[in-house]
Order: structure tokens, then sequence, then C-alpha cells
């Protein structure tokens, strides 16, 4: 019990907290007439010119409740404590002050462990206070201590979800990671593959053909150069070591086993624009994941669909994916995929780009743009 409370008390904040939005603005300007209008419509009301400041004054705490929630909730909780100890011990009874239940709720959604613990005694000793000073019976205190607890772990619930979908996302990022690093590692045995044996076939010729040991160091260095580059972006990617896969590498050629008619789901066309020489291995590999991810993607998910058009067309700078289905334009809804978080962390670590969304008529598109080099960020 005690480490869970350590570890509880050491929580941090959770980040990205965002400060105020659009819909803020707009549930403080829609509260505070309705608790104007409350004191207007209500001439029964205790403490009427109390309560009706206090739910006028403390909506404000609601602009802050995200950036500030330990703070809003002492203010909210503090200054409501203070309201009934002058009205003698009755509670305020403004029905818009229901809206203090956001406060909790944004403690425990965004606030750090040993905040939420503080706020949480604050707020179990103002509802103490309020039962001693203003006893409503056993009915009403059970379910007012039940409600602000089901808030609390409302906002907790939220806070572990998106905790445990942050580290899915870091997860399916570090496997692509993982994968693009051995791709990189069959590129850069092929580089050194070519300069042994152009190395192998200069000192063979290198006593009958002079000139053509002098090709085979221009080839060399080539391949070198080319292997330096694709060692600097193995090592900009890889963040822990990773086991190599020599099996050997994809490439855009490769595309047309997407075409495979023994797949089930709607039909796939392949084409294939452009210059694709000399193509950086990497830049190859890359192409294929995406496509096969895509394709993968329209077969399991783009309902009715009957074909799935991949387009790959290169120019001097750049090779563009483009994937396409005609399958209805409605995806599930909800956040994206982790296949399409994959397949943009990947293009983003070759120096390129990557998209997905609905096309304009129907059918569902993914756009890839890389660069011929694939230098990574």
């Amino acid at each position: 019990m005690h480490g869970l409370i350590r570890s509880v008390w050491c929580e941090p904040r959770s980040p990205n907290a965002p400060r105020r939005v659009w819909r803020d603005w707009v549930l403080v300007g829609v509260l505070l007439p309705v608790a104007l209008l409350e004191g207007v419509v209500r001439p029964d009301m205790p403490s009427r010119v109390i309560s009706v400041s206090l739910a006028v004054g403390l909506v404000p705490t609601l602009l802050w409740r995200r950036t500030q929630p330990l703070l809003m909730v002492v203010i909210a909780f503090g200054v409501s404590g203070v309201a009934q100890v002058l009205t003698g011990g009755d509670s305020p009874e403004s029905n818009t002050m229901i809206y203090l239940l956001l406060l909790p709720y944004a403690l425990f959604r965004w606030g750090s462990g040993r905040e939420a613990i503080i706020g949480l005694a604050i707020i179990l000793v103002k509802a103490t206070f309020s039962v001693v000073a203003d006893y409503p019976g056993p009915a009403d205190t059970a379910a007012a201590f039940a409600v602000v607890l089901l808030v609390i772990a409302v906002g907790a619930a939220f806070r572990y979800r998106t905790r445990a979908r942050t580290r899915e996302l870091d997860q399916v990022k570090l496997l692509e990671r993982e994968q693009l690093a051995r791709d990189l590692h069959d590129t850069v045995a092929h580089h050194v593959s070519a300069m042994a044996i152009r190395a192998q076939a200069g000192l063979a010729t290198a006593a009958s053909r002079p000139d053509a040991a002098t090709e085979a160091l221009q080839v060399i260095e080539a391949e070198a150069a080319q292997a330096l580059a694709e060692m600097r972006a193995m090592v900009h990617v890889l963040r822990r070591n990773v086991p190599a896969d020599l099996a050997p590498g994809r490439s855009i050629a490769d595309l047309s086993q997407l075409e495979s008619p023994g797949q089930s789901g709607p039909s796939v066309q392949v084409e294939i624009e452009g210059d694709i020489v000399g193509l950086s291995p990497s830049v190859e590999a890359a192409i294929y994941r995406l496509a096969q991810e895509s394709v993968t993607n329209a077969r399991r998910h783009a309902r009715h669909a009957t074909r799935v058009l991949v387009r790959v067309s290169a120019d001097d700078t750049s090779v563009r994916l483009y994937v396409s289905d005609d399958g209805d334009p409605v995806r599930p809804a909800g956040s994206p995929g982790y296949g399409i978080t994959g397949m943009i962390e990947r293009a983003d670590l070759l120096g390129g780009t990557c998209a997905a969304g609905p096309n304009p008529d129907r059918g569902w598109s993914v756009t890839a743009v890389l660069p011929r080099t694939g230098v990574a960020r």
C-alpha cells in the first residue's frame, strides 16, 4: 500500500494539457446568464445573494481547470466553504453550481499525482463539513459522495486510457523503426558486397587492363559514398540495438506481388511511372511497405470495394505513392489506426510525408512522397 501511494504521489502531470479552447468560452458564456437567471426565477432560494454571487464568481475557474487544476479546486471548494460559514451552515442551493464537478474531473485527468491527492483531501474535507453543518439525510449524503467519486473515476479512467494508447503508439513507432533499420541494413550490405566484387575484379584485371582498375575504384568510391549515407540514416533511426534480418529487402519491383489473385477482397492494380532506376534501396523498401500496408487496410476496411489502385511515379527529386480504393466513403470511427501511424513514422524518418483520408467522391486514399535519396531527418 505504501508503494502504491508513493507511486501515485510521484505521478507526473498528463502531457499536452489544452489551455483554453472555444468550448470553454462558450461554457462560461452560457453559465453566467444561467446562474443569474436562476437567481431571478427562484425567489425562495436560501441566501440568494450569496448563492448567485458564488455561482457567478466561480465560473472563471473553468478556464484554468486543465492548466492549474489544484489551484482551481482550492479556490472553488475553499470559497464554497467560506460561503457556507457566512450563511450559518446552510449550503448554497444554486443548481447551476453543478459545473463544479468539472474541477475534480480535470484534477484527476490532467493534474499530477500529488495534486490529485491534495485536491481529493480538500474536496472530502469540504464535503464532510457540508454534511456536518447541514445534514441532508443518509440517501442524499450517499448520492453526493457517489457522484463526486464517479466523476473522479471517470477523469482517472480517461487519463490512463490516453496513457495506454500513447504507449501503444510509441510501440508501433519503435517497431516501424526496427523494420526500417533492417531495410537499411540490407542496403548497406548490398553496397559493401558491390564494393568487394568490384575490388576483386579490379585486382584481377589490374595487370592487363590498368583502366579497368581505375573504373573499379570509381565504382567503389560511389558505392562507399552511398553506403556512408545509408549508415548515417541507420544511426539516426536506431534508438537501441536491433537484430539484423538478413532476408533480402523489398523493392518497387515486388509491388506486382500485391496483385496476387489468390487474395480475398478487391482486386489490386499496380502502375509504375517515371524513372525508378537508381532509387535508394531504403526508399524502395519504404514504398513497398507503405503500399503493402495500404492494400491490407483496404482489404480489411473498405466496404463494398471492388478495386484498389497502387500508383508509383518518380521524377528527378522524389517518388510519389498513391493508393486508392473505391469502397464506401465511411470508415470505422475513432482515432487513426496504428498501421497509419507506422506509415507516417516510416515516411517521416526518410524525410518524406504520408497522409491518409477519404476521397472527395468515395473510397479512401493514401499518398506518400519520399525523396529519391531517402535521407533521414
